[in-house]
């Protein structure tokens, strides 16, 4: 499945491509639940994959102050439960981590371009170091960048127009690539271009019909996709 639509033809051409990490880079989302199932019911909060699902894209912290305000709990639990989860999602990306399909293939597709690579992630500094070590990516990356370095995550475009101001581009010259709804938000408000690679729960997701294109996998980035795009 793929569809385009640009929305801004007049804009200059592609001056960087940002990659989301967790959904995108990593098949990580079912990592994150079961830690988050693991360490919830550790203060007698059930979650459920589909329930997880409902946030995906936030940081970490987001989603323990969701579920904590949901289901009252003890706050001074907020933080070790936090803790909790990404060591558990650390530890499963080393121990199961697999890269999504394609991103090699579209990571030295965009190498050919000649344009800045860069990650900017909802996940912390800790995690995007484990995904980049464990899949051998560090070396495609000139800038790296996580929302727990800004007051606001995802869907706030906060981190990718940080990333932005990094990379030393408008962030209206970037394409972010995205798999979460909240991710997708985020790269429009910043005014980036997006390609959403939705996860199966979110295929038939009318909120979609906000990004520039929407691709079952990595590997439909192409040169017909690049060109359309810029």
């Amino acid at each position: 499945m793929s569809s385009w639509g640009v929305n801004f033809p007049n804009l200059p051409m592609i001056n960087a491509v940002i990659y989301d990490m967790d959904g995108v880079i990593i098949d990580s989302e079912p990592l994150w639940r079961e830690a988050e199932i693991e360490s919830f019911a550790t203060v007698n909060i059930s979650l459920t994959d589909e329930m997880c699902i409902q946030t995906m894209g936030l940081r970490v912290d987001e989603v323990v102050e969701h579920w904590f305000h949901l289901f009252p709990t003890d706050s001074t639990l907020a933080k070790p439960v936090e803790d909790m989860i990404l060591k558990k999602v650390a530890a499963l990306v080393l121990d199961k981590g697999q890269a999504k399909e394609g991103v090699y293939e579209s990571l030295e597709f965009i190498k050919g371009k000649n344009v800045p690579i860069a990650l900017a992630s909802a996940s912390a500094m800790i995690l995007i170091n484990a995904v980049l070590d464990k899949l051998g990516l560090r070396s495609y990356f000139s800038e790296l960048h996580s929302a727990e370095f800004e007051e606001y995550g995802k869907p706030h475009p906060s981190v990718y127009l940080t990333t932005a101001k990094k990379l030393e581009v408008p962030s209206r010259t970037c394409i972010a690539i995205e798999d979460s709804i909240n991710g997708m938000i985020a790269a429009k408000a910043s005014k980036m271009k997006c390609i959403a690679i939705p996860d199966d729960a979110h295929r038939d997701d009318k909120r979609l019909g906000i990004a520039d294109a929407v691709l079952s996998s990595l590997k439909e980035i192409n040169e017909e996709l690049w060109q359309k795009l810029t």
